[in-house]
């Protein structure tokens, strides 16, 4: 009793609890802390003295005692409004000492301090300055909580007290004190999106914050802004109008690409690339000047000259060259537009009909369908049981831009017709319940119906995209059967090489599928292209797959190209059934066929037990080390300089402690040396730029026979060290061969087949430079034939060494695309050369 007349030690009662909680007398504690609670003369009073010389929580624990006590506290305290009403009277003068708490507590305790001393009413220049001193001391991520639970995001400066949390990758942090303001969400993309114009140097941002520490510097990379910014957008639904420079980067990256695919890879048609481009570029004045000063490094003068009438771009945006060659056209009023590339001459359209795929059916059998009246017919052959089609789909790409994807057109081909599908049209029409079930249970019962045999490459993806974009058919996506991926078939056929026939050395030979597998263009096959080459040995023409198909009409390139990639499946189904075997296929593609999947998820692998390691009766020695001709050193004395293809790494050792300064990805890797250089650091870069490259000019050329002699003479010098018999080399017998034939003479025409006007400024060495039994140059280097893979000598008939450092070089399955790419900067012919880069 008298304890409850003079009041409990709020010291004493944190004493008691503080040994139960050592204890671990967990079910006690309550008990014991509310009758203590009712002890104290001023509770309120007393829990701060109790929180104050409470330290676990300033350990950083999850789970403290005065964590604990403060929730029991808010619990007892809300059963007695009594005991509620009298603690009332002096909570305005405990509030300043609660100030002086909530600038430490974590953030669990945040709220019942807050609701029991009622900080949320007391003044707001206080709480401001109670918000604005924690910014002060650097504590940003508790300046935000408590912003948050006083709701004062509005009366502070969202840079000051936002911008540090995102330079420490505290994102979602700052996305919570923005949440529920639109007005503080628009700023702040506003201010990401400042930072990300060219002219902004970020080296001004980190002078702003440079008195903070723990800060990720890289988080100011342009292109890591401007994935926050476009994720943020999205999240908020911000209007792109509000973010142009981010918007404008994003576009011009999608421009980049496009004259790389028109120009470099050439895989595209100039309709299909003009219209891209202009959908771009729209009305945008900043987009059209930066397109027309790239399109000067791809084409003439004349062409970008046009493009720049046809955009109408101002002649001070223009250069010097482009502006005067502008003025004379518009004398001679030649303002017709000239397109960027000639037309297909008649010979050359054969020519690609040669070879590539044709549709094996006339024009009239391919039909398309806008209207939900036409479903009918399709559905009444389509959904025939125990029929097979091939199926496809086609979207707008979107380069990397702010508009969704969505499948424009289905192709559904049959032996004797192909069926276009205007799916947005169709579902434009299918507003009505009665009408959107005409068109829902025709592609669920396709999809569904496991007998109907739907021939597809890939198909997971386009029936993703397909609900994604239209949710009335989301249950597609989920219960698919009698589909038949010819992606998984592609891939057994990888696997398995199978013998064709070289009709350049008459022989049969062993090749994967892969091999000889170039476009038109001279670019490597891949995808469907790449299996309807293998199987019925021509591929597609894919010039038309990044298309705009949203627009309407299609063009007539496009029906074509669609028509063929969905029939060319039903062709390359039926030569694979007729004879699986002669593809290297085991089993019957009907082993393949997936004839239920309900909703997917990933499958969990089984884990595999670890085998016990085998130990060896005799003691393993211990491998010398070898000695370092380098010192070593602590994380903290070492620094360097990544490439961007080691970004990751660079991270990783910036945790380790290392003095680390990475390139961005649009830096050219002369800047890592010019940095190195400057600041004394080492180049950290997986292109092995002065490892693999000797600038050497003089080679060697030898003959398979030749080097046939070359690689026995290596392994019998092998055998003479480890005293093993002597075994044929790749496929040919222990022969004695002839020497090195005299016949290879400096000044040689590059190449042995074709011919070729490109002079590399390298000349042949004398085969007595090389010793054919030591296998050394005159220079010291050895011929490195270990490097020469399994199998090239039966494919190659000419290498080529080099004098200083001894590499072989010969011509592989890209030799054509690198001829293709770099023939006119090189100024190479026709006629096949060889050249060290």
């Amino acid at each position: 009793m008298d304890d409850r007349c003079t009041g409990l030690d709020p010291l004493h009662l944190l004493h008691i609890l503080q040994a139960l909680w050592t204890k671990k007398e967990i079910h006690e504690l309550p008990e014991e802390a509310r009758r203590g609670f009712a002890s104290l003369s001023d509770p309120l009073e007393g829990l701060l003295v109790m929180l104050e010389n409470s330290h676990d929580w300033r350990k950083g624990k999850a789970q403290s005692l005065a964590h604990y006590i403060i929730d029991q506290f808010s619990n007892w305290i809300k059963e007695d409004a009594r005991i509620q009403q009298q603690s009332l009277l002096k909570r305005a003068t405990l509030q300043v000492r609660v100030f002086s708490l909530l600038t430490e507590v974590p953030a669990n305790m945040l709220d019942h301090l807050i609701s029991l001393y009622e900080v949320d009413k007391t003044d707001p220049s206080s709480q401001l300055a109670l918000v604005n001193d924690l910014c002060v001391k650097g504590k940003y991520k508790e300046a935000v909580l408590l912003s948050i639970k006083l709701n004062l995001q509005p009366q502070l400066d969202m840079e000051e007290v936002c911008i540090p949390l995102l330079l420490e990758d505290k994102v979602n942090l700052v996305e919570a004190y923005v949440a529920d303001n639109p007005g503080l969400q628009l700023c702040l993309l506003q201010l990401l999106d400042s930072w990300c114009h060219p002219a902004v140097n970020t080296g001004d941002i980190q002078r702003r914050y440079g008195r903070l520490s723990h800060l990720r510097w890289n988080k100011l990379n342009r292109k890591a802004l401007s994935k926050l910014v476009f994720r943020l957008m999205e999240l908020y639904d911000i209007d792109p109008v509000f973010c142009p420079n981010v918007v404008n980067h994003r576009y011009l990256s999608s421009i980049k690409y496009l004259l790389y695919k028109r120009f470099l890879e050439k895989t595209m048609s100039e309709e299909n690339w003009s219209e891209h481009i202009e959908a771009l570029v729209g009305e945008n004045p900043q987009l059209q000047g930066q397109f027309v000063s790239l399109l000067a490094r791809y084409t003439d003068v004349d062409t970008v000259a046009s493009w720049a009438i046809r955009l109408s771009v101002p002649q001070e945006k223009l250069s010097y060259h482009v502006a005067e060659r502008l003025k004379e056209l518009e004398k001679v009023k030649l303002i017709g537009l000239k397109s960027s590339c000639a037309e297909e001459s008649l010979e050359e359209r054969e020519r690609k009909k040669k070879f590539y795929y044709q549709l094996p059916i006339p024009m009239e059998c391919i039909h398309f369908l806008d209207h939900l009246d036409q479903l009918k017919s399709c559905a009444g052959r389509v959904l025939q049981a125990g029929g097979v089609v091939g199926i496809d789909m086609e979207w707008r790409p979107t380069f990397g831009v702010l508009t969704n994807t969505r499948v424009s057109v289905i192709q559904i081909a049959m032996k004797d017709c192909v069926y276009l599908l205007d799916l947005p049209q169709l579902v434009k029409q299918s507003e009505s319940e009665c009408r959107r079930a005409e068109l829902t249970h025709f592609i669920q019962t396709l999809f569904t119906d496991q007998t109907i045999t739907k021939l597809g490459y890939a198909t997971a993806g386009d029936l993703q995209t397909l609900s994604t974009a239209y949710p009335m058919l989301k249950d597609v996506v989920q219960f698919t059967a009698g589909v038949l991926d010819l992606l998984n078939v592609h891939k057994e056929l990888q696997r398995v090489p199978v013998r064709r026939r070289d009709k350049r050395r008459g022989v049969d030979v062993q090749v994967s599928g892969e091999d000889d597998a170039t476009s038109w263009s001279g670019q490597q096959e891949k995808g469907l292209s790449l299996l309807v080459q293998c199987v019925l040995g021509k591929p597609l023409d894919k010039t038309e797959q990044l298309s705009n198909w949203e627009k309407r009409p299609l063009r007539l390139q496009q029906i074509i190209y669609a028509a063929a990639d969905a029939y060319c499946l039903l062709d390359v189904y039926d030569a694979l059934q007729k004879d699986p075997q002669h593809f290297g296929l085991s089993c019957r593609l009907e082993e393949f066929l997936m004839l239920k999947m309900e909703k997917r998820g990933r499958e969990k692998k089984p884990k595999r037990k670890k085998s016990s390691p085998s130990i060896p009766s005799k003691t393993i020695q211990p491998t010398p080390r070898k000695i370092s001709l380098f010192p070593p050193m602590s994380p903290s004395e070492f620094s360097v300089v990544c490439d961007n293809m080691l970004q990751g790494l660079g991270r990783y050792l910036r945790c380790l402690g290392v003095d680390v300064k990475i390139l961005e990805n649009e830096d050219d890797h002369r800047v890592a040396a010019e940095i190195a250089r400057k600041e004394n650091r080492f180049i950290l870069t997986c292109g092995l730029p002065y490892q693999m490259v000797c600038n050497g000019d003089e080679y060697l050329k030898l003959s398979v026979q030749e080097m046939v002699q070359a690689v026995q003479s290596n392994a019998g010098s092998e055998r003479a060290e480890c005293s093993d018999p002597p075994t044929a080399v790749r496929g040919f017998p222990v022969t004695n061969q002839t020497k090195v034939s005299s016949q290879i003479e400096a000044g040689n025409s590059l190449g042995q087949t074709g011919s070729c006007s490109y002079n590399p400024g390298c000349h042949w060495a004398e085969s007595s430079q090389l010793n054919m039994k030591t296998l050394r140059f005159t220079s010291g280097a050895t011929l490195q034939v270990k490097a020469i893979p399994t199998g090239i000598l039966d494919k190659v008939d000419m290498f080529y060494c080099c004098t200083s450092c001894g590499k072989v070089f010969w011509e592989g399955s890209h030799f054509s695309r690198v001829v293709s790419q770099f023939q006119e900067a090189l100024h190479i012919t026709d006629g096949t050369t060889f050249y060290h880069l």
